[in-house]
Formats: C-alpha cells, structure tokens, sequence
C-alpha cells in the first residue's frame, strides 16, 4: 500500500511503548494497539515505519510483524503456543544425522554435538541420536523438560522464538540463543549445516539462494526481537 504517513515515533503508554503514526497509534492485524514492553524495541519499530519509502512493505518491517503476532496469536495463549513450539523438541533436527559421507557426518557432529551437550547440562535430560530420517520418541523426560522450557518465556519471547525454532527445525537452537548460549552465526550455521553442505557439493542456484535468504531473514528477525526484549 502507499505511505499514508510523514513520521512514526514510539511513545510511552499504558503497558510499554506505542507505536505512534502522525500521532495516531498503529494497530495490529486483529486492531489491537501495537504496545511494545520497551523503549528499545519501539523506537526499532518506529526506525522500520520511517525506513518506508512511497509504498509500506510489510516483509521489510519483521519487528512489527512479530510483536503484531505476539499481541494477536501469542499473548491469549502464551502455554498453548509454546507447546506448539515444544513439538520441535520431540523430533529435533540436531538428533537427526546422516551415515555418509564422511564429511558430513564429521561436520555434523562438530556442530550439533556441543549444543546437544549443553541441553544436557542445562535441563538435566538425555537424548536420542539416530542416524536416518526415521523417527525414534526422545525420552518422557526430555520431552517434558523442553516442554518447560519453551513454556517458561513471556508471550514476546515465544513470538522471537517461532521463526528461530520453525525456520531452523530445531527447539534447541532456539533455546540455545534464547539463553545466549550461542551466537547469531553459530545458530544460523548449525540450523543450515545440511543446506550448506549440499551447495558446497553441488554449487548453487538463484533459486536455493532466494530460498536460503528469505530463511535468513525469519531467522535474523526472531534473533533481533530476542535481542531487543
């Protein structure tokens, strides 16, 4: 749609910061006001209305998109979302390993094994590692460990969670950075480890590329939310 609006502002209001469009407060895709918990993330809000140039893009604005989503679909129930990012941990892309080639497996292993042992320490629980596609239950315990976990973030939270735990099919990750365990760039490489290894092998091709960018963008967007909470 065209820019409607000269200037956005981020503003103290009841509940946290709204989002202010020549003064009058932006709204969510259900028309509930868009109220952020802080300072920071408003005025970063704010920065993405203002970078619009004669048309407004949504794909270019990822922070209004995600606390849009986290006051519509995430906040009246913050348990029932996070269970449906629980589910990831069942069958996490990290206890999923190939049998060959030997590079690979040895890359797999270098990159996934140092998150799967933190998990270990931090929630107590144990994994099952497998190789193949086939699927094998993770233990009762770890199940409801995770469960735990994911449920233990504010509805924000789950909302920056969702595209790190989705795009990267991984809970893990997702906690990993949640908890600041891990770099931006360590998540990224490990949730896109079997990407990359098949264009290294293969080269690549404008289509895997726009693929892969737009994966990136999600992924970088929730990681940003996290960030700013």
């Amino acid at each position: 749609m065209k820019r409607f609006y000269k200037n956005a502002v981020s503003q103290r209001a009841e509940g946290g910061y709204e989002i202010l469009l020549d003064g009058r407060g932006v709204k969510t895709p259900a028309r509930q006001r868009l109220v952020v918990p802080n300072e920071r993330l408003g005025q970063a809000i704010a920065v993405e209305w203002n970078e619009q140039g004669e048309t407004v893009s949504p794909r270019s604005m990822p922070l209004t998109g995600l606390a849009s989503a986290a006051i519509d679909h995430v906040a009246p129930d913050p348990q029932a979302f996070a269970r449906s990012l629980a589910i990831f941990g069942e069958s996490d892309l990290l206890c999923y390993r190939a049998d060959q080639p030997r590079g690979l497996v040895a890359r797999q292993s270098e990159q996934w094994d140092p998150l799967l042992a933190w998990a270990r320490r931090r929630y107590d629980v144990d994994f099952e590692v497998v190789t193949g596609i086939m699927h094998r239950p993770q233990p009762d315990r770890t199940v409801s460990q995770l469960a735990r976990a994911a449920a233990a973030h504010s509805a924000p939270e789950l909302a920056a969670l969702a595209p790190l735990v989705t795009v990267s099919g991984s809970l893990l990750i997702g906690l990993a950075l949640a908890e600041e365990e891990i770099s931006f760039e360590t998540g990224w490489s490990a949730a896109t480890l079997d990407e990359q290894w098949q264009l290294e092998q293969w080269g690549t091709d404008d289509e895997a590329e726009k693929a892969l960018d737009s994966r990136r963008h999600d992924f970088e967007a929730g990681y940003r939310l996290l960030k700013l909470l």
